[in-house]
């Protein structure tokens, strides 16, 4: 039997403009996989942190000095040439004109119009979690009323909600399915993703986008359901670590704050839901008594974003019909489309 090999530890840089395109560089001649696409970065030096050897790695690669750092996932992948622990984080400015100093190409990319040419397998998992907004959203017709609650939807969707959680734990299973038909029909006008609570019957999971799944449900979960999207709400880091087997897309962590609807709760604190989150494989988003302005708290934490109760339906969270949860304010350099 082989040895297993120790990992390299490798920090990526996620680099993203306010359009969301998003930079991806190819291997240069000379190294393993030369013309594959990848985000860009570089192994760290003994004593070095993730940031500062990301900093290091594209000034060297790129000619840029990068702003603030901010973690996101961690993970492994073992190839022919070497195991490597991947330190994925994501940038929303930087400063200086991008040059290839390396004889690499590289351009700013979107979804639909990705490089031509093959992309390092690590890559690929992270094009679907980039989908994912900075803020998910979960349903509260139970506290608002039905009526008041599709009229604030749709003030949201129009503003840019784009990920929904329906959770109705408060209503009767006849006033979910009236509301259900209702909710999902302006999600899917306005483009948006939702997912239903696994509280709900499976039958709503397959009608909408995908399931999210309590932390009793993921326990007793032994493979991923078949649908688009499926999420979880975790407590631990084993419950993290069991949504990475199971190829789950996201999570949802907390209490971070207190909260009015668990009072007497401990909350978590962000020095203590980073540390939970520290070795995520997958995106996390940060909940309890989270509103748009806590984004960037945590990011700078290591979450992908914040998921919202009842600070996604005040009128006052996205007034300049924004629901990117106060990046707008993060100013990223420009770039060419592709070099």
């Amino acid at each position: 039997m082989s040895a297993v090999r120790a990992p390299v530890d490798v920090a990526v840089g996620v680099l993203i403009r306010l359009d969301g395109r998003f930079l991806l560089a190819s291997r240069p001649p000379g190294k393993p996989y030369p013309g594959y696409w990848e985000f860009p970065g570089g192994k760290l030096e003994p004593g070095e942190s993730v940031a500062a050897a990301l900093a290091r790695e594209l000034h060297e690669e790129l000619a840029i000095e990068v702003g603030p750092v901010f973690p996101w996932v961690l993970t492994e992948f073992d190839y022919p040439h070497a195991r490597v622990r991947l330190h994925f984080c994501r940038v929303f400015e930087w400063h200086g004109e991008l040059h290839a100093r390396e004889r690499q190409q590289y351009g700013f990319f979107a979804f639909d119009h990705l490089p031509d040419g093959p992309l390092l397998p690590a890559t690929i998992p992270l094009l679907r979690w980039l989908r994912l907004p900075p803020s998910y959203a979960l349903s509260a017709a139970g506290r608002l009323g039905p009526a008041p609650f599709l009229h604030r939807l749709e003030i949201a969707l129009e503003r840019g909600l784009r990920l929904l959680q329906f959770r109705e734990p408060e209503l009767a299973s006849n006033a979910v399915a009236l509301l259900f038909r209702e909710v999902l029909a302006r999600v899917r006008s306005a483009g948006a993703t939702m997912l239903v609570n696994s509280r709900h019957e499976e039958r709503l999971w397959e009608q909408a986008d995908g399931v999210h799944l309590t932390a009793a449900d993921l326990a007793r979960l032994q493979a991923r359901p078949a649908l688009p999207w499926v999420a979880a709400s975790v407590h631990s880091a084993n419950e993290l670590r069991r949504c990475a087997e199971l190829g789950l897309d996201f999570a949802v962590a907390g209490p971070v704050k207190p909260t009015p609807s668990h009072p007497g709760q401990p909350a978590l604190g962000w020095a203590a839901f980073a540390e939970l989150i520290a070795a995520t494989a997958l995106p996390v988003y940060a909940i309890g008594g989270m509103d748009a302005g806590d984004v960037k708290a945590a990011m700078q934490s290591g979450a992908h974003g914040v998921a919202l109760l009842s600070a996604a339906w005040r009128g006052d969270q996205y007034p300049e019909e924004d629901w990117s949860g106060g990046l707008s304010s993060v100013s990223s350099a420009g770039g060419p489309e592709i070099e």
